[in-house]
């Protein structure tokens, strides 16, 4: 049997297919207009399992931030490969959307196709876009113009000093929280809906998901301590749909909002779009797994946007493969125990909505 977790995209996508039909899923293709860096045909995947108007389904979501598809999928698949249709409740369906930025998946970006990040893409583009003076002050810093020793070492110093000047949560939230001014840039919203934005509404709208009961969990990877999982509230505060997650989660579960969390505060995250199409009948949470130290996350990133700045990558130069090696083990360790704890946590967590699904 093959490693659930694969390090190419179209072996990722072939894992996943065998594990989802051995579990008795109906699988769907949304395919995606570009190709990826060797010509290889770029897809989301919808397994279904169940009743297909079951009123209470269970979803779990990989590949949102490209690169961390990977991991995601390998998730997926570990828990596919132990479940069957029959041990469902009969009024309960899973679906399991794979890869749903499938370019970044692929390009080992953690962006999509349009450079934008898709946790920070679900906002109403009619309206003014929210700023972010902090990231517009530092952004020449998170993504230099060159990629040398002595210009990284410099954007590592000019951050310590807006950190001094402003604090470490000041920062985290010039750097993370979105921002819509620089394209090219790190944690970029876009100026209007993507690919995998749209495909995401399109899912919900060709499954008929609203008004269900409906639990969902997006799988993530490179914040917090190695190997573990966070759980992080997609709800407000002191809303029902915030309580159902701390009744189902219990207290690993954090919200931003509140303090505590591996992440601040984010403008334009998925769960909003999902509960604007599917209401309060909607509870979903982040899965978030740590992976490497904030100093080889920050130069990963910082080299791979400057890598795409440049044009189209030629993606057997060594320079190209170094820095997506970087960018793979970023986002998914290439250690035997770091595959076990998420797989394992992941299952655990996946167990817990389902039940919390049902009992709701």
């Amino acid at each position: 049997m093959q490693n659930a977790f694969q390090t190419e995209y179209t072996s990722a996508e072939t894992v996943f297919t065998v594990a989802a039909t051995a579990a008795g899923a109906v699988i769907e293709r949304a395919s995606h207009p570009l190709r990826g860096p060797q010509g290889e045909r770029l897809s989301t995947l919808c397994a279904w399992i169940g009743a297909r108007d079951a009123p209470r389904v269970f979803v779990t979501i990989s590949g949102a931030h490209g690169a961390e598809g990977f991991a995601g999928s390998g998730m997926q698949v570990s828990w596919l490969r132990r479940m069957r249709e029959p041990a469902l409740p009969r009024d309960t369906a899973v679906l399991f959307i794979h890869g749903i930025n499938p370019f970044g998946f692929a390009w080992l970006r953690r962006t999509t196709e349009e450079g934008v990040d898709l946790n920070r893409n679900f906002v109403d583009f009619s309206q003014s876009l929210p700023d972010n003076p902090g990231y517009r002050e530092l952004a020449d810093a998170f993504v230099t113009p060159s990629i040398d020793e002595a210009t990284l070492a410099g954007a590592e110093a000019r951050f310590a000093d807006y950190k001094a000047r402003h604090g470490e949560a000041a920062y985290l939230a010039a750097r993370g929280a979105g921002q819509y001014s620089n394209p090219e840039g790190l944690f970029y919203g876009g100026s209007g809906p993507t690919w995998a934005r749209r495909t995401s509404e399109e899912i919900i709208d060709a499954y008929a998901l609203a008004g269900r009961k409906v639990a969902v969990v997006d799988l993530h990877t490179g914040l917090g301590p190695y190997g573990y999982g966070e759980l992080i509230a997609g709800a407000d505060p002191m809303t029902e749909p915030a309580q159902r997650l701390v009744d189902w989660y219990g207290p690993t579960l954090t919200q931003p909002a509140l303090g505590g969390s591996v992440i601040v505060p984010q403008l334009g995250m998925a769960h909003l779009g999902w509960r604007a199409r599917i209401g309060e009948g909607l509870t979903f949470a982040y899965l978030e797994f740590g992976t490497r130290v904030p100093f080889f996350m920050q130069r990963a990133l910082c080299r791979d946007h400057w890598l795409h700045a440049q044009g189209t990558p030629d993606w057997n130069d060594p320079l190209t493969r170094g820095i997506k090696a970087d960018m793979l083990h970023a986002y998914m360790p290439a250690r035997p125990d770091w595959h076990e704890m998420v797989a394992f946590r992941a299952s655990q967590v996946f167990d817990q909505a389902l039940a919390g699904l049902v009992a709701q």
